[in-house]
């Protein structure tokens, strides 16, 4: 199928031509996406998420940004575009090869086995490397040391977990692979403040160890917070996109969102 075009984001004072295209792991090129054929969701979007920052991709419900996180992780297969993850095509990869290429996703709601214990949930993300018991063995001390409280309570059962603790199970879990890009839809969706703001930290502290974040959320602000680079999307298209710094003052988020 062949579309056109749309034009190119407005911005508040940065662009993605000023990334420094060797700083970028994970590119989109004119993006067209929609769950029918003749009726695309995503409209000509192009975004560059930098390694080891956190990309944050705002805008209202259904402006498409878990159709963009379902495309790039091979849920969805564009119309029309690319997916570039470290210079490689993966556009329309089968999930399970992208997950060995280094690309994770943690959808919205919480994907963890309730009635499984932390342990035995972290070893359903090890299924890739499921023979190597040594392999396993390492990866999970390593998530404990990075989750003390998943080690306190590993025998505990997952579903009687605060929803913080469980969304550290899911990103634990999803460590057993190595990720090197890690798509996040809603990290915080249905949690108090206090949780919430232990998520946001936490994906701090995943860049910090190298892993690049690209971040779909809701909440404007907090994701300001933390974010290195925002794209702001309307009807399936960029709106606007530019640094965190552009973005710092009131005027400059209503100009963003609701101009």
């Amino acid at each position: 199928m062949t579309v056109q075009t749309t034009s190119q984001a407005q911005t508040l004072g940065s662009d993605s031509s000023a990334i420094d295209p060797a700083s970028v792991a994970l590119k989109v090129k004119d993006l067209f996406v929609g769950y029918y054929e003749d009726l695309n969701i995503l409209q000509g979007l192009d975004l560059n998420v930098q390694r080891a920052k956190i990309t944050t991709v705002l805008g209202a419900n259904g402006v498409g940004k878990s159709t963009l996180l379902k495309a790039i992780y091979g849920f969805l297969m564009p119309n029309q575009g690319q997916v570039l993850l470290e210079g490689q095509d993966v556009t329309g990869v089968p999930t399970y090869e992208l997950i060995s290429l280094g690309l994770a996703y943690i959808p919205q709601h919480p994907g963890i086995f309730r009635w499984m214990s932390i342990e035995e949930n972290l070893e359903m993300g090890a299924y890739t490397f499921r023979r190597d018991k040594a392999r396993i063995k390492r990866k999970i001390e390593e998530i404990y040391t990075r989750f003390p409280v998943l080690k306190e309570r590993r025998k505990s059962m997952a579903g009687k977990l605060s929803g913080g603790q469980q969304r550290m199970i899911e990103v634990g879990r999803t460590l057993m692979t190595d990720p090197k890009v890690m798509l996040v839809d809603e990290p915080t969706a249905g949690l108090a403040k206090l949780l919430s703001e232990e998520v946001y930290q936490m994906l701090v502290d995943l860049t910090e160890s190298g892993i690049t974040i690209l971040l779909v959320d809701q909440e404007i602000r907090q994701a300001l917070k933390i974010a290195d680079y925002v794209y702001v999307l309307e009807l399936g298209r960029n709106k606007y996109e530019g640094s965190v710094d552009q973005f710092a003052s009131p005027a400059d988020i209503k100009k963003a969102f609701w101009a």
